[in-house]
């Protein structure tokens, strides 16, 4: 788990540098800083819009006495959407457009449900308990 989340920290900022040098030599420094800039605001705009959905949909669910299961997955979707939108740079800010996007995050859900269902299946899940 080291290594990867190691590997995650290491290629991650590689591939921002690598982009924000490729895309300014293309359209220039200040166009790249202004597309970085309109792609986060479109970001923010995003997250909030569909925080409120999410907000009500989970409040929606409560009144009827469901638990909003998929709705609290939804929100935690869009929240590691906007902490990606946070970090500066063109790869991380694709990501999290693709975490914010209604139709793109069922397809993350799907994903989720699968492995899931698969690390269920193999017995894949240790749980520890720290003192």
């Amino acid at each position: 788990m080291f290594f990867k989340l190691f590997l995650i920290f290491l290629i991650v900022p590689v591939i921002e540098i690598y982009l924000l040098i490729k895309v300014g030599s293309l359209i220039g420094g200040l166009a790249t800083v202004a597309t970085l800039l309109l792609i986060s605001l479109l970001g923010a705009y995003l997250v909030r819009s569909q925080g409120f959905r999410i907000i009500t949909r989970i409040r929606e669910e409560l009144s009827l006495g469901r638990l909003p299961a998929a709705q609290l997955l939804d929100g935690a979707l869009v929240f590691i959407g906007g902490v990606l939108l946070m970090t500066p740079g063109f790869f991380t800010d694709f990501l999290g457009i693709f975490f914010l996007i209604p139709t793109t995050r069922s397809l993350i859900k799907m994903w989720l449900g699968l492995w899931l269902q698969s690390r269920l299946a193999r017995g894949g899940f240790l749980v520890k308990r720290r003192f």
